[in-house]
């Protein structure tokens, strides 16, 4: 979700909470926090409870890395995702 996107505009679950996320932004991250058994696991849950495909996901996802309001909201689960992207960004 963009800050210049008019209220009428946003997806449900988009509303911004006290700390400037959305619900689903706030989900995201969530999602992130926990540890996967094994692959298509992650990518069911993100179907069932989020209601989005695997690949908006990870779109949102790699948004909110560059989000510092989710730095503020999660700093180590944001910190350690930085850190795979850029290992992954230097290995190309």
């Amino acid at each position: 979700m963009t800050d210049d996107q008019a209220p009428e505009d946003q997806e449900p679950g988009d509303r911004p909470g006290a700390e400037g996320l959305s619900e689903r932004d706030r989900a995201v991250l969530a999602m992130e926090r926990r540890s996967w058994p094994g692959p298509g696991v992650k990518e069911r849950a993100v179907r069932e409870q989020l209601g989005i495909s695997p690949v908006r996901y990870y779109q949102l996802l790699n948004a909110l890395l560059d989000d510092t309001r989710a730095l503020a909201h999660d700093p180590v689960t944001v910190n350690r995702l930085r850190r795979v992207r850029d290992a992954r960004r230097s290995r190309r």
